[in-house]
């Protein structure tokens, strides 16, 4: 299986402090955000590497952060050749980037550089392999509606079958939050292509990819405990900062 971290993106929400310095490497308790992610697909066995997209603005500070990377696995850097917010790729788009440029043609794992979780990923895999050959997706509850709006809001049936989801909704169905983090099948790695084929120009959102990809396949979401943090604010960076100091 091959794992993929989106960090690609250039995080002005969080100016100044993103402004020349990418969001996956701002520190959290004295490691940067994205060595979080890279400590638990190092734990997955079946992983046997690890892309991380990011941007020609920022490569050169993750080359540095490579440099004193301790990871048993290998980590392959890729420069999505985008070089503003202006010409990016978005995340889709940079996922298609990576499964194109490199040939992917395992199963595949894409996690968000910006996301901080407490769980490991073991429960998640074997909830994503029970429901092969259709795509999983993480999922948090953010424990009350008011705070779901803040999210895209997945509504799930009996059998964990993703039948519903808006992106940010004033009246969300439920209080479950889609995270940044897909488990495809090889078989289905494909329809990351499809997409980027009938939506062009909406690479970005990942909520309406999720919304096209669950009208297209039967995809399973898998409900996280513990603490998740979705980095793309200031209030939620200085959260994260004090909840796993």
């Amino acid at each position: 299986m091959k794992a993929l971290i989106l960090a690609a993106g250039y995080a002005t929400r969080l100016y100044p402090l993103t402004r020349d310095f990418p969001k996956p490497l701002l520190p959290v308790d004295g490691r940067p955000i994205i060595d979080y992610g890279i400590e638990k697909l190092s734990r997955v066995k079946s992983i046997d590497e690890i892309f991380v997209v990011t941007n020609s603005k920022f490569i050169g500070l993750f080359r540095k952060w490579k440099q004193s990377l301790a990871c048993g696995k290998k980590i392959t850097l890729v420069d999505d050749l985008t070089k503003t917010k202006d010409d990016r790729r978005g995340a889709i788009g940079d996922m298609y980037f990576v499964i194109a440029s490199k040939r992917i043609g395992d199963d595949f794992l894409v996690l968000g550089g910006d996301n901080i979780f407490d769980s490991g990923l073991d429960a998640f895999l074997s909830f994503a392999r029970e429901h092969a050959p259709y795509p999983a997706l993480g999922i948090y509850d953010v424990g009350n509606k008011l705070r779901a709006r803040n999210y895209g809001v997945i509504k799930l049936d009996r059998e964990k079958r993703i039948v519903d989801f808006k992106e940010k909704p004033l009246n969300p169905a439920s209080t479950l939050a889609a995270m940044c983090l897909y488990y495809f099948p090889k078989g289905k790695i494909g329809l990351v292509k499809k997409y980027m084929e009938e939506r062009k120009g909406q690479y970005d959102a990942i909520g309406l990819y999720i919304d096209w990809l669950r009208k297209k396949e039967s995809v399973y979401g898998f409900v996280f405990s513990g603490k998740w943090y979705d980095i793309g604010q200031h209030k939620v960076f200085e959260e994260a900062k004090k909840k796993f100091k």
